[in-house]
C-alpha cells in the first residue's frame, strides 16, 4: 500500500477512538513535532456558562497528545504500546466557541526510542495548549506517556 492510500493519523484516531468521533474532533495537523486538533462549538457539550465543558476540553487535549504520540512513535507499535501515565490540566480563561489544542513532545523522539532499545520503559511528557479562536490560551495540559514494551 502506498503512503498516498494510507489513512492519516487523524482518520485513524477518529475511527478508533469513540470520544474523538463523539466530540467531532478535527485533526488539522499531526506530525512528530506537533499535533493540532480542533473542537467545533457544540451546544450539546456546553457547561453552565455556555462554553465547552471541562471534560470535553480534557478530551480534546488528550486526543491531541495521542495524535502526536502516534505520529512520533507509531513505528514502535510492534514492540511497545503507548499509554498515558498521568495528566494535569489547568483552566486559565473562559473558553467560548470553537477551541483548538496544540500538542508538543517534551523530549526528543530519539531519546525515548534509545531508552526503549535499552530495555527500559521510557516516560515522556506531552504539553498541550488549548486556545480560543482569538488566540487566548484557555487551558494548559501536561500528559506523561510511556511506551510499555510488549511481553
Amino acid at each position: 500500500m502506498s503512503s498516498e492510500t494510507l489513512p492519516s493519523i487523524g482518520e485513524m484516531m477518529a475511527a478508533s477512538v469513540p470520544m474523538a468521533r463523539t466530540l467531532n474532533l478535527e485533526f488539522a495537523e499531526t506530525t512528530a513535532e506537533r499535533a493540532v486538533v480542533r473542537m467545533p462549538d457544540q451546544s450539546d457539550f456546553h457547561n453552565h456558562v455556555g462554553g465547552p465543558h471541562a471534560g470535553a476540553m480534557f478530551t480534546l487535549a488528550e486526543s491531541a497528545s495521542g495524535a502526536i504520540v502516534m505520529a512520533a512513535f507509531g513505528d514502535q507499535l510492534g514492540r511497545a504500546v503507548p499509554l498515558a501515565v498521568r495528566a494535569e490540566i489547568g483552566y486559565k480563561k473562559l473558553a467560548m466557541g470553537p477551541v483548538t489544542a496544540t500538542a508538543e513532545l517534551g523530549r526528543p523522539v530519539s531519546e525515548v526510542v534509545a531508552e526503549l532499545d535499552a530495555g527500559e520503559r521510557p516516560e515522556f511528557p506531552v504539553n498541550i495548549a488549548i486556545t480560543r479562536e482569538d488566540g487566548a490560551v484557555t487551558g494548559e495540559m501536561s500528559i506523561v506517556w510511556t511506551l510499555r514494551p510488549n511481553k
